[in-house]
């Protein structure tokens, strides 16, 4: 076999396999609508105890039920909470808590500001995307420990949801990607950048539609994601909760989620 020949075969191998490897961004199945579904807060209280305040959150639930399975999770071929339908609390940005009961307690430091976003969750971890299905919440706790509620900010935002945790067996093959924005729309003046780290290769993808994706082709151990919230131009958008970074990993092993 001539060498040339067998050069461009090789090359032409390798670049096949690379594509194979890479990590897509792929649409997500539609999903249940629950266009009713409403999610609000009842009741916020903090009780200073030294130099740190428990804060505690109850929510209302309307058009909704928390614990029930969505109908089509066994399609979803993704990871699915046994536990079934949820609330996400997240607490400025980081990984969220799994509510199955409408209500969360934290531990707060004293002089410290803060942002919680919370929505209505499937079973299978899609956030309902729909006006009235979430709440923010921006407030700070004082040197004396009082809570003090803060205007709603009026900036863009964007929270990241999944993926998280740890994805073992099937579910590593199918990676639900979903994320939060607040007050703005994507499309022609907003977009969401999202860099994928996986095995050590890099991809970049612009998004300028509001929905729950699938990511594909992640390699085993370590990945990661930053999502920017960016403008028109390319430019991060100045201002609290535009930018977010998250580890997770896949396991070939099946396991306990």
């Amino acid at each position: 076999m001539p060498t040339k020949f067998l050069f461009v075969c090789l090359l032409a191998l390798s670049s096949f396999a690379h594509a194979q490897n890479s990590v897509t961004v792929n649409d997500f199945s539609q999903s249940p609508a629950f266009a009713d579904a409403k999610l609000t807060i009842k009741e916020v209280k903090a009780i200073p105890s030294g130099d740190s305040v428990r804060i505690t959150f109850s929510f209302d639930v309307k058009n909704y039920q928390l614990k029930n399975q969505t109908d089509d999770a066994i399609g979803k071929m993704c990871s699915n909470s046994d536990k079934g339908q949820h609330i996400h609390f997240i607490l400025d940005n980081k990984p969220y808590v799994a509510l199955y009961e409408p209500k969360q307690e934290i531990i707060l430091a004293k002089n410290s500001e803060h942002y919680v976003l919370c929505f209505l969750s499937r079973s299978y971890h899609e956030s309902l995307k729909q006006k009235g299905a979430s709440v923010l919440y921006h407030f700070k706790i004082n040197e004396n420990g009082n809570l003090v509620k803060m205007k709603e900010p009026k900036t863009p935002m964007v929270f990241y949801s999944r993926p998280k945790g740890d994805y073992l067996g099937k579910d590593a093959v199918n990676v639900l990607f979903d994320f939060y924005v607040w007050n703005a729309k994507l499309g022609k003046h907003y977009k969401v950048k999202a860099d994928i780290t996986s095995a050590g290769n890099n991809t970049s993808v612009s998004i300028d539609n509001w929905k729950a994706y699938s990511l594909k082709n992640l390699s085993m151990g370590k990945n990661s994601i930053k999502l920017t919230l960016v403008d028109s131009k390319g430019n991060k958008v100045e201002g609290p909760q535009t930018e977010v970074n998250r580890d997770f990993n896949l396991a070939e092993q099946e396991g306990r989620k």
